[in-house]
């Protein structure tokens, strides 16, 4: 791997992680169109690191607020519904998620997942009427959402995606449904990462034979690429997704969503 390509995998992972158009199967289809070698979900992983610092330093006002207000009924409410939302995707992530990365990165299924998923996505933006912020969630609202947010563990399914769509059927408005799904990233996202933590030397190894030098401060600066690209990228794509959708909606990902699907079935569906 080169600091290029890990650049441009950092790149694709900032940009798609809080865009409702999927990172896991971006990363899973990148090397497929460079005709290189997947580099992995371990990899795929650390690049989070990268994408969780946008999010934790983004919102750090948003954070420290939550922290200061935990004493206080409102303040605990909010955190309980973020706790809520992510307790299904840790208990699916910590069951399934060696199988889930050996067994679900065919393009078959990928270009599935973004075709449903963006049908999903638009129905429920399209028929929402939903007004409420974040901060009023209730209890079941929270579950409800961390149940569609499990979704995303099929790779074209997308998490933020997944927990848009949710927030949106159950009454969010656009912006809400927004920030509550970078909110919901960043447990989500802490918590497979320190799994992953967990094999470090399986992941030098592999990115040092992916790379051209293979040694392993190669393999450190590789990975630091990818993290530093993930977190400038995954800022733009913050503030522009809260931005744009107060204005248009997410009718535009999700034909994006169905065009990415067409492409893929027609060049890698034989894979």
């Amino acid at each position: 791997m080169t600091f290029f390509e890990a650049f441009l995998y950092g790149a694709v992972q900032g940009l798609t992680e809080y865009l409702p158009v999927s990172s896991s199967a971006h990363l899973a289809l990148l090397p497929r169109f460079l005709g290189k070698a997947d580099p992995g979900l371990s990899f795929d992983v650390f690049l989070h690191a990268g994408t969780l610092g946008s999010t934790l330093i983004y919102f750090r006002k948003e954070w420290m607020g939550l922290l200061r207000s935990f004493l206080k009924p409102e303040g605990q409410r909010i955190v309980w519904n973020v706790i809520f939302a992510t307790l299904p995707a840790l208990v699916v992530g910590g069951l399934f998620s060696d199988w889930i990365g050996i067994h679900l990165r065919g393009p078959r299924l990928i270009a599935s997942a973004l075709i449903l998923g963006g049908v999903l996505l638009y129905l429920s933006d399209r028929y929402s009427r939903g007004v409420r912020s974040w901060t009023e969630m209730r209890r079941l609202d929270a579950w409800a959402v961390g149940f569609f947010q499990c979704l995303a563990f099929i790779p074209g399914m997308s998490r933020s995606g997944s927990t848009i769509m949710g927030a949106r059927f159950l009454g969010l408005s656009r912006e809400a449904a927004a920030r509550f799904s970078f909110f919901v990233s960043a447990p989500v996202t802490a918590a497979a990462l320190a799994s992953e933590l967990r094999h470090w030397d399986k992941i030098m190894q592999s990115v040092s034979t992916a790379s051209s030098v293979g040694t392993t401060a190669h393999a450190w600066l590789i990975l630091a690429t990818g993290a530093l690209s993930a977190f400038v990228f995954g800022w733009i794509a913050i503030s522009g997704l809260i931005r744009l959708v107060s204005r248009t909606g997410f009718a535009a990902f999700a034909v994006y969503r169905i065009v990415l699907a067409a492409i893929v079935l027609l060049y890698l569906g034989s894979s």
